[in-house]
């Protein structure tokens, strides 16, 4: 198993399109000017609000929800393996044996139609006036 990097925790940047920072949130039109000191208080608020409800949240809920969608997964994993693959190989072989008759039909009946039409048209041409 791959130990968890507790550091870099989204890697990958799956969820680089939440990250929302005060100024994506708040931010005062051109020639407004409120109080400097209001303005840093609100970001500190803004960014202690959401770094303690996710911190509550993801501690409360996180574990269960970890578990939950590693059940999820291994049910999806399971079923690929023991259900879906089965079944596909399955319909696999029984429509191999369709597709071998049908193929050899359409060689035997409709491809010599088909090339006598194309004879039968490839002396027509086409001329502009």
């Amino acid at each position: 198993m791959v130990k968890v990097d507790l550091e870099e925790r989204d890697k990958n940047g799956i969820n680089s399109h939440i990250k929302v920072y005060f100024e994506d949130v708040l931010a005062e039109p051109n020639g407004t000017h409120s109080y400097d000191g209001c303005w840093e208080a609100s970001e500190f608020c803004y960014n202690f609000g959401l770094q303690c409800c996710y911190l509550t949240m993801t501690s409360v809920c996180g574990i269960f929800i970890a578990l939950y969608w590693g059940c999820e997964f291994a049910i999806v994993a399971f079923q690929h393996v023991w259900c879906g693959t089965p079944i596909l190989r399955t319909i696999n072989i029984y429509t191999g044996c369709l597709q071998k008759c049908l193929g050899t039909c359409i060689a035997c009946v409709l491809a010599p139609i088909m090339d006598s039409c194309g004879y039968l048209f490839s002396s027509i041409s086409v001329k502009h006036l």
